[in-house]
C-alpha cells in the first residue's frame, strides 16, 4: 500500500481519534507509542494539537519501504 491508499486513509482516521493509533495500525508501534505519549504530555499545556495533527498527516502520507529481491 502506498500514499493515498485505503489503508492510509483508515490509519489517518484512526489517528484523528487517538494520536498514534494510525501508526499502530501500520505496524510502527515504537513511533505510535511516541506519538501517543507526546500528545498526552503536550495536551497538559494545550499544545497537544501539534502532535495530534502530525500524527494524522504522518499516517496519511506513510509510504512503506519497498523490499527488493536481487537475483543472482
Amino acid at each position: 500500500m502506498g500514499q493515498g491508499s485505503t489503508g492510509n486513509v483508515i490509519a489517518a482516521l484512526a489517528s484523528f481519534f487517538i494520536p498514534g493509533l494510525g501508526q499502530l495500525l501500520q505496524g510502527r508501534w515504537v513511533f505510535a507509542a511516541f506519538m501517543f505519549i507526546m500528545a498526552a504530555v503536550l495536551w497538559i499545556v494545550l499544545l497537544g494539537w501539534i502532535i495530534h495533527l502530525w500524527s494524522i498527516i504522518d499516517a496519511a502520507m506513510f509510504n512503506p519501504p519497498v523490499h527488493r529481491r536481487y537475483q543472482r
